[in-house]
């Protein structure tokens, strides 16, 4: 396989958009060395990010790593070469899990547009290229289906010998041949992400297969089977989150999960019906992705919500993020709400207030470049406060306590087809990875 595609840190967690980045590093310092070993590098889901989130200043860290650089190509094939992001200079999102901290994960010049949004919300890079690995580490990371494909494609890279070891490792030496290679899958999300966890100072979070994405019991054994596979390498469960698809079936697992304590990430939200819910079931982060929810809108029509939306003229993708974040302060759920597939500032803007941004690196430049006009307060306005959740008004339906057939009823078309595109995605690249392994096992010493 050739080098992968490399994509948006943002768009890892959805293989529809899915992203990949590379980590090179020189094999030798001195001038004349022309050789490289290009090593696969944890893929930084934004979302992951901000939700694996705290407070450790990044000066604080330090990396024995040198000082590699990453090289990322867009989701699309196009590579981009040159782009250096200076502004990313630490991060208060990566700590242990302590009291979550919403503050910028951006340091900012003074006077900055992106200073001014910083003081209402947490803004984390939707990609980054780090041309200085010290200053500015990762703090967290997810495992996924998606990143092994990266990995693999790369001989000799820094997380090859952790797939190679679960490979051999013998407690999925089985005869069926579909279970041993859903170990192995296992076995190597959980060595990756622990050498991941000695790497960032936040949290890690680690995919659950999406096949099992309706089937609730089934997702919940698949958590405790890799949290086992954790503590067998010793990873402290406060160092983990899983990421789990919004179906209704990963809500309920959601909510048993949660109840034992144990931290979960839900994916493929593009409904209130599923953000609600989820906040319902306890859900530690929820993600919403603005552009992919406009972009829906912009090529289909038919359903309820966003027609409302677009009567109202308003951003179908902006007025559900708001909705949601109402409803998750107005009504003291736990859950923190976090904005992808960010496309411009007024994206941002319309956002300020929410606990997590990811942003996209052109349009953190243009806020970093672009001196903030305070004097103008519709632009630097908070838009979402807990104070301003606590007067917004729901409907009863919208107040309900979900059942799997209100959940289903009020999906709509855009939650279904979206969400139906991502678990695609998903389960493709869990085949492509059981594919290859079935390939190269028996390793040559078994």
């Amino acid at each position: 396989m050739t080098t992968p595609n490399a994509h948006n840190l943002c768009d890892i967690l959805e293989p529809d958009q899915a992203s990949r980045v590379l980590l090179h590093r020189s094999s030798d310092r001195s001038p004349s060395s022309g050789s490289r070993i290009a090593m696969a590098c944890m893929v930084m889901k934004a979302a992951a990010c901000s939700a694996l989130s705290p407070t450790l200043p990044a000066h604080n860290l330090k990396s024995s790593i040198g000082h590699p650089k990453l090289l990322v190509h867009h989701s699309i094939g196009s590579k981009v070469p040159g782009v250096q992001w200076k502004g990313y200079s630490g991060s208060n999102f990566g700590q242990k899990p302590m009291a979550m901290n919403v503050r910028a994960s951006v340091s900012t010049a003074e006077g900055t547009e992106l200073d001014a949004i910083s003081k209402y919300s947490e803004v984390v890079p939707d990609t980054v290229i780090f041309d200085d690995f010290e200053r500015f580490p990762p703090t967290a990371a997810t495992v996924s289906s998606s990143l092994l494909l990266g990995i693999t494609s790369v001989p000799k890279g820094a997380y090859n010998s952790a797939i190679d070891s679960a490979l051999a490792y013998n407690k999925c030496y089985v005869e069926n041949s579909g279970e041993r290679l859903s170990c192995f899958l296992n076995k190597a999300l959980v060595n990756v992400g622990a050498e991941v966890v000695k790497t960032v100072p936040g949290r890690v979070s680690t995919e659950v297969d999406a096949r099992l994405a309706y089937d609730t019991p089934g997702i919940v054994n698949e958590v405790h089977q890799l949290l086992e596979l954790y503590d067998e390498v010793e990873v402290p469960r406060d160092r983990l989150l899983f990421k789990i698809p919004a179906t209704w079936q990963g809500i309920e697992a959601v909510r048993q999960l949660e109840a034992e304590g144990i931290q979960t990430h839900v994916s493929l939200v593009y409904s209130f019906a599923q953000a609600s819910a989820a906040a319902q079931a306890g859900a530690s982060v929820i993600q919403i992705f603005v552009g992919r929810i406009r972009d829906w809108s912009r090529t289909n029509s038919g359903d309820k919500y966003v027609d409302e939306a677009l009567a109202r003229g308003v951003d179908p993708g902006i007025s559900l993020v708001t909705k949601a974040y109402n409803y998750i302060h107005k009504h003291g759920h736990k859950s923190k709400l976090m904005a992808a597939a960010v496309r411009n500032k007024q994206d941002v803007f319309s956002l300020l207030g929410l606990d997590y941004l990811i942003v996209p690196v052109k349009v953190l430049k243009s806020l970093k470049e672009s001196k903030a006009d305070l004097e103008d307060k519709y632009a630097f306005a908070r838009r979402l406060s807990p104070s301003v959740a606590k007067a917004a008004t729901f409907s009863d339906d919208e107040l309900q306590k979900w059942d799997q057939g209100t959940f289903a009823k009020a999906l709509g078309p855009l939650a279904e087809d979206l969400l139906k595109r991502g678990l695609d995605g998903y389960i493709n690249n869990t085949q492509r990875i059981e594919e290859h392994f079935s390939k190269i096992w028996p390793p040559p010493n078994v």
